[in-house]
């Protein structure tokens, strides 16, 4: 006997339709307003086009807004602003290499491990429930079994229970919305957007702590909080002091730190997301800018942005490796108009960058 659709176990959890449904204040990726941001270009004829989202905040306003006022998941965006429930508590206990892991998406390198291990007691490690997972970056045939610790937020997870048994709240438990950290983390938010402020929607991150939506200019705005409240605990310092803890190498997180010397704040975050936190004299209240990839991560397309965001406010990150017989051309539209004549002097290519998409003779001759 065949068993109705309707009448499955927990089937009322699951969409209606592989379309999906409209839901009411929630626009989907089809009702976005996503611009190009930058496209990939053979021999002049653009092959890629990576369409995404920007906005820029100085303190509370949004100044710049490119490609709509997107709703998604801040994500691991969202650490440095997590960890803030217990930055009082873990001051007097961590290190900067543990604080730093605290707000890490690390590649999982053996550096990246032991510094998350040494949060918590050796007797306590059963408790850390991040999904099993093998190091983000691999060099070579490695094969490695997946554990804990390789996942890229075991140092977060490590810090938060330590947190919570700092201040005396149940450890498990600790990846529900209902735990009392989750409470406390809103607070957090809503410090910088309203104590009216709600969240549309909280999904499950991928892992398993709760991650709540927000649009883009909101997650710009809290990354302009960042810097003017980066004297009220340890996470501006913990991130400058070990860049490499907090992503790893070549993670495009890790760069803006260390090429910065001190005036950028960035974090990673899936699927798709950057944030900065700039420090900068012609924005006194702090400035955010969040970048959103339409199609989820693409970091060289980021690396780009990111070059191209910084680059105007005179900021010199360096290009990301070559694309392969291709260039990479911006939109203008990633910068307020008053940069724009910069956003011009800021090459997407460098000199040891080869012209290998094109031929260097008349084609036309041997036809």
């Amino acid at each position: 006997m065949s068993t109705s659709p309707t009448s499955r176990p927990r089937d009322a959890m699951y969409p209606k339709s592989p379309l999906g449904e409209q839901i009411a204040g929630i626009p989907t990726g089809r009702e976005v307003e996503w611009e190009p941001l930058i496209d990939f270009r053979r021999n002049g004829v653009s092959e890629t086009t990576i369409h995404g989202a920007v906005a820029w905040s100085h303190g509370n306003e949004v100044i710049h807004s490119f490609g709509g006022n997107v709703l998604c998941y801040g994500r691991s965006m969202m650490k440095p602003l997590m960890m803030k429930v217990f930055c009082d508590e873990l001051e007097p206990e961590l290190n900067w290499e543990q604080r730093a892991i605290a707000v890490a998406s690390h590649n999982g390198d053996a550096a990246h491990v032991a510094a998350a291990q040494s949060i918590l007691a050796e007797e306590d490690w059963g408790l850390m429930q991040t999904p099993l997972d093998v190091p983000l970056i691999q060099f070579g045939r490695q094969v490695r079994r997946p554990r804990r610790w390789f996942h890229t937020c075991s140092g977060e997870h490590a810090a938060l229970l330590r947190g919570c048994q700092l201040k005396g709240w149940e450890e498990v438990g600790y990846l529900l919305p209902q735990h009392p950290f989750f409470k406390a983390y809103l607070h957090q938010v809503q410090a910088y957007l309203g104590a009216a402020w709600r969240p549309l929607r909280i999904a499950r991150d991928g892992c398993g702590l709760p991650t709540m939506s927000n649009t883009v200019g909101e997650l710009a705005q809290l990354y302009a909080g960042l810097v003017r409240d980066k004297q009220q605990d340890w996470i501006w310092e913990a991130m400058f002091r070990h860049p490499d803890l907090v992503g790893g190498f070549n993670r495009l997180d890790s760069t803006i730190l260390k090429s910065s010397a001190g005036r950028v704040l960035a974090k990673e975050g899936a699927d798709g997301l950057l944030g900065m936190a700039i420090d900068h004299p012609d924005y006194p209240q702090g400035l955010g800018v969040v970048i959103k990839i339409a199609h989820g991560w693409n970091s060289q397309a980021t690396w780009y942005l990111a070059r191209a965001v910084l680059g105007v406010l005179g900021i010199e990150l360096r290009n990301p490796y070559a694309l392969h017989r291709q260039k990479a051309f911006l939109v203008p539209g990633v910068v307020p108009p008053a940069y724009l004549k910069k956003l011009e002097s800021i090459p997407t290519w460098d000199e040891w960058d080869p012209d290998t998409e094109r031929y260097d003779f008349d084609w036309e001759k041997y036809l």
